[in-house]
C-alpha cells in the first residue's frame, strides 16, 4: 500500500517508520511548507493526516477534492466533525477519523462507557475527567478527552454538559486539561465522593500505540467508501 503522510512531526516519522516496518511504501511527504495541490490520486492509496488544528479542514477537503482515502489523527476540529461526516457520506468518500489511534484508548472508553452506566445511580460521586499532555500541544482539552466525556453524558440522566474546569456541584461534568513536559498522553476518569475515590486510568508509554492504530486504520480504509471510527476497526 501505498502511504501519503501529512504532516512530518515526531508522530508523521513514527508513521512513516511502522508503515514501512508492515511492508508499506511511502507514497510522499507533505509538510508545514508543502501543498497537497500537487498531489495525484493516482500516486497514492492512501493519506494519513497529524497536522494542526489550522490546517486540517484544508486538508480534509482537497484530499475528498481528489478522492484519496484519508486516515486523520489531527484533534481539535470537533465542530466540524458533523459536516465532514455529510460531506464523506453524501459523496461516497473514504474517510477514517479517531482523535485517538491507540487500541489500549479504544479499550478504555469502552470501559468507562460500562462503569459510568453503574456511577449514574450514585449521584454521591462526581465524575471528572484529567487529561495530561506535552506542552507542545494545542488544543486543550484533548480530542480523546472531549470523546470520552460526551460517551459518559450519553449514560448520565443528571450530568447535561462537559466543560474545561468546572465548578463541582453543578449538571457540568468538568475537564482538567494538563500541559506539561514531553507527556505522550494520560487521561484519568475520576468518580469522587466525600469518602473515597474511584479512578480508571490510561497512560501511552510512547507515540507508537498511536502510530502503529493509524497504519492499521489506513490498511482497513483500503477499498472501502464511508465514514470509519476505531469501532469499526476493532469490531471488523
Amino acid at each position: 500500500m501505498r502511504i501519503l503522510i501529512i504532516g512530518y512531526g515526531k508522530m508523521g516519522k513514527m508513521i512513516e517508520q511502522i508503515a514501512k516496518e508492515r511492508g508499506h511504501q511511502i507514497a510522499g511527504v507533505v509538510d508545514i511548507n508543502d501543498s497537497l495541490e500537487s498531489v495525484s490520486k493516482e500516486d497514492v492509496d492512501v493519506a494519513i493526516d497529524f497536522t494542526i488544528p489550522s490546517s486540517i479542514m484544508n486538508n480534509i477537503h482537497t484530499c475528498l477534492d481528489k478522492d484519496i482515502p484519508l486516515v486523520v489523527g489531527t484533534t481539535g476540529w470537533y465542530d466540524n466533525l458533523p459536516s465532514i461526516q455529510e460531506r464523506v457520506e453524501k459523496e461516497n468518500k473514504s474517510f477514517f477519523y479517531s482523535p485517538n489511534f491507540a487500541i489500549g484508548v479504544y479499550l478504555f472508553r469502552q470501559m468507562n462507557k460500562y462503569l459510568a452506566k453503574m456511577m449514574d445511580s450514585y449521584n454521591n460521586y462526581t465524575p471528572s475527567i484529567t487529561e495530561i499532555h506535552h506542552i507542545h500541544k494545542l488544543d486543550a482539552p484533548s480530542g480523546t478527552a472531549i470523546t470520552i466525556a460526551n460517551e459518559l453524558l450519553q449514560e448520565y440522566s443528571w450530568k447535561k454538559e462537559w466543560k474545561l474546569d468546572a465548578q463541582e456541584g453543578d449538571s457540568e461534568m468538568k475537564i482538567v486539561a494538563i500541559r506539561e513536559g514531553e507527556e505522550f498522553g494520560t487521561h484519568i476518569v475520576t468518580y469522587e465522593s466525600q469518602e473515597d475515590i474511584i479512578e480508571i486510568k490510561h497512560k501511552a508509554k510512547s507515540r507508537r500505540g498511536l502510530a502503529l492504530g493509524a497504519v492499521m486504520a489506513a490498511e482497513f480504509l483500503q477499498g472501502k467508501r464511508g465514514f470509519y471510527t476505531m469501532k469499526d476497526l476493532i469490531q471488523d
